[in-house]
């Protein structure tokens, strides 16, 4: 399956649904069709959610992208949440320990009732 990625606006809630794979051949690809969408994401900006649900794979490339765009929006003090992970992507993050960099949920709904949550906060 190649790797596809769709967007879709809820307020200002950017979903960024992720297809496919992402290993040493489609890392490049990944991060230049997901850095537009890291733009918007600062501080009273855009939220963003990638919903891994559709993700069947991730290589250490692909965890590359992943740290760089979270390094990316956390230097303009945005939010990025991370949700959907299948059993092999949640396995492949636990080894790593992406799910401590990430804050990670497990479907759409939870991470944009978080992120809710978080508004109503201030946080």
């Amino acid at each position: 399956m190649r790797l596809e990625l769709k967007q879709v606006r809820i307020a200002d809630v950017v979903i960024v649904a992720v297809s496919g794979r992402v290993d040493h051949t489609s890392a490049e690809p990944f991060r230049a069709q997901l850095w537009p969408h890291l733009a918007s994401c600062a501080a009273g900006g855009d939220r963003l959610v990638l919903d891994l649900a559709g993700l069947e794979y991730i290589s250490s490339a692909g965890l590359r992208v992943l740290m760089l765009a979270s390094r990316d929006v956390k230097a303009r003090e945005g939010r990025l949440l991370v949700c959907g992970l299948q059993s092999i992507v949640r396995e492949i993050f636990e080894i790593s320990r992406f799910n401590v960099v990430f804050n990670v949920l497990p479907d759409r709904g939870s991470a944009l009732a978080e992120l809710r949550v978080a508004a109503a906060t201030g946080a």
